[in-house]
């Protein structure tokens, strides 16, 4: 009797190679990992690597581009079921991050990933392209609760999350985990009066 075989799917192995860098990345830098860490980590070949991603920046701003996609939906779809802006604080507050995200569950690779393609004039208008939709999607939020200018004030709720999350990182005893939580929830106060 013959066994069928399956191939996985290219999202499946791209997942498994997104998987494999952020562990390496994570445990040797970006700057000294290599692609042949990265598919060996993956259980994978070069080649395997190569017939998804032309090089290593490639798989970065890959990364960067999925935990945006992920983002985007996760918060598009919390916001399906809590319109108001307190419920939805709260739901973000009580989410699971990053479960199937790598970028989500490691800020210091996501800070670091950043970093990396912001360091390239080649990468950065890619990164900024990621940025751009974030802010797009937390402008088009506070468009439809009617707070405040939504493209400035977007921009300010990223630079907070992401200024929370580094100093979380750097001194985590005098940052707590829901830094940014508390800080929406009180600007929320604020922007009612």
């Amino acid at each position: 009797m013959s066994r069928v075989r399956t191939r996985p799917t290219r999202d499946d192995t791209k997942e498994k190679l997104f998987e494999a860098a952020a562990e390496v990345f994570e445990q040797q830098g970006i700057g000294a990992a290599s692609i042949e860490a990265i598919a060996a980590a993956a259980g994978m070949t070069r080649g395997a690597f190569y017939s998804n991603f032309e090089s290593k920046d490639d798989l970065i701003i890959a990364m960067l581009e999925d935990h945006v996609e992920r983002s985007l939906k996760h918060h598009r779809e919390l916001l399906a079921r809590h319109r108001e802006p307190e419920d939805f604080i709260a739901a973000l507050r009580s989410a699971e991050r990053g479960r199937h995200d790598p970028l989500g569950r490691a800020p210091l690779l996501h800070i670091e990933m950043i970093l990396f393609a912001a360091r390239s004039e080649k990468r950065r208008p890619e990164l900024a392209k990621r940025l751009k939709a974030r802010r797009d999607m937390v402008a088009e939020i506070l468009t439809e609760q009617k707070i405040g200018d939504p493209a400035w004030i977007s921009a300010l709720l990223l630079a907070l999350e992401d200024g929370f999350r580094l100093h979380r990182l750097v001194d985590p005893a005098s940052t707590p985990a829901d830094s940014f939580f508390r800080a929406l929830t009180g600007l929320l106060k604020l922007s009612r009066g």
